[in-house]
């Protein structure tokens, strides 16, 4: 593989930025055509049935996203120290996980969908097809987690292009099969759990074949290597802190729903609206996040701290400028958008007083994606586990202390406070990043964080 160059540049910032910022463009595309192929059947409940199953699976996938993060962290260090050997066996460990934790969910299949439907009640015909949907797709485990890990080495090697024509090919494959199993074949709910399933082994093989340069020379890994106990203790605690943390990240925005849902119907219904443009934030900030991810990991693993200053203040100045140009378009357009996605003028009216809380959003929150970024890359995943739990316990002050005075205004104010807390609490900690540039690199995988 060609090595990567020493220097960093804004060229090479957008590079890996860019595609990522595609890539997340075509997430919402998919739900959009399975909801619309269904719906040709003009039957509610297999609309409600896959919304359900989508949802449930999305929700225990999400918690998987440790594994691209730890793959990207690990792997670019690797790349960084000049060690191919070490970046593949990475890859290898995070898949061999990955299989491990695919298998787990097939099997415990029955419990999952027994808890969650008792959680989540919903009418017989609903649930009975979202069972269905759920039992075809969950076979398809193994080959969405390992997916993770397979971007996880690609933004580590700055191969943001392949991760996109990777998410390209794989919503490609799904649309086609929709069409053909829903509306050729007539199987229904099935067909699109089939089709979502043999999209997901074809983007594993898309994938494999990706990253075929790091398995042919690299096959002389051993199971000793693989199951070296102090690598695997590195990567076992980097993954409980990032599981932790997507835990009570995922806390913090199901109790902002459910804490919706009791302030009414109208201000739940804007709530979920307004999300939508969180979710569009989040996109733009995650390719510069990325960046930071793939450069400082680099920088960390060459022991080069000019490189970590400068790809932490590049990738910090283009999310800044996303983030102000997110505030703006909010600002003009979001009434616009707002009564795009919702004919309702009682919703739309709702929509609009907390419009505001959105344009402040990109710029509260740029900081703490790009630190995220950096710490993903430093495998500071302790210091990142630490931040999100102070901001999540701030959060839960925050709407103790103003929701019964304030109402909807005191939920939007408490992401606004968790976003700022998560900014301050890593800048603390950020020499801490390049003080491990400082400490030997048997004692930097020693610590994994």
């Amino acid at each position: 593989m060609t090595p990567l160059p020493d220097e960093i540049t804004n060229r090479r910032v957008l590079r890996i930025a860019l595609p990522i910022l595609l890539s997340n463009a075509t997430i919402p595309l998919l739900g959009l055509v399975d909801t619309a192929v269904i719906g040709q059947l003009g039957s509610a409940p297999a609309i409600g049935a896959v919304a359900m199953g989508a949802v449930i699976l999305s929700s225990i996938y999400l918690l998987f996203g440790f594994l691209r993060m730890g793959t990207s962290g690990l792997a670019a260090q690797a790349w960084g120290r000049g060690e191919p050997q070490a970046v593949s066996t990475v890859l290898y460990r995070a898949l061999i996980i990955a299989a491990l934790a695919g298998l787990a969910l097939i099997l415990l299949q029955a419990p999952i969908m027994a808890g969650t439907f008792a959680l989540a009640p919903a009418s017989d015909q609903v649930e009975t097809g979202a069972r269905t949907y759920i039992g075809i797709r969950i076979w398809g485990a193994p080959a969405t987690i390992s997916i993770y890990a397979i971007t996880g080495l690609l933004i580590a090697l700055e191969r943001t292009r392949a991760v996109l024509a990777l998410q390209i090919w794989i919503n490609m494959v799904n649309i086609l099969l929709d069409l053909w199993f829903v509306l050729g074949l007539g199987w229904g709910v099935a067909g699109i759990a089939a089709a979502t399933l043999v999209a997901e082994y074809s983007g594993l093989a898309l994938g494999l074949w990706f990253c075929r340069a790091h398995f042919a020379p690299h096959l002389r890994a051993t199971w000793t290597e693989l199951l070296d106990r102090a690598e695997l203790r590195v990567m076992m605690a980097m993954n409980v802190d990032l599981i932790i943390r997507a835990l009570l990240l995922q806390f913090s925005f199901t109790s902002f729903v459910f804490l919706s849902a009791g302030l009414g119907d109208v201000k739940l219904a804007a709530n979920q609206v307004l999300m939508q443009f969180m979710h569009l934030i989040a996109y733009v900030l995650d390719g510069f996040a990325f960046a930071a991810e793939a450069l400082v990991g680099q920088a960390v693993g060459a022991k080069a701290l000019h490189r970590l200053r400068r790809a932490a203040s590049l990738s910090g100045q283009w999310a800044l400028g996303g983030a102000l140009l997110l505030s703006v378009a909010l600002l003009l357009g979001g009434p616009s958008l707002i009564r795009l996605m919702t004919t309702s003028p009682e919703v739309q009216a709702e929509a609009m007083r907390y419009l505001p809380w959105l344009a402040v959003a990109p710029i509260a929150s740029v900081a703490s994606y790009i630190f995220d970024g950096i710490f993903v890359g430093a495998t500071m995943t302790r210091q990142m586990r630490q931040a999100m739990l102070i901001s999540v316990l701030l959060y839960g002050a925050t709407i103790a202390l103003l929701l019964p005075v304030w109402g909807n205004h005191a939920l939007w104010a408490a992401l606004i406070v968790m976003n700022v807390s998560r900014s301050i609490t890593m800048a603390l900690r950020y020499p801490l990043a390049e003080a491990r540039l400082r400490e030997p690199a048997e004692a930097m995988r020693r610590d994994g964080g």
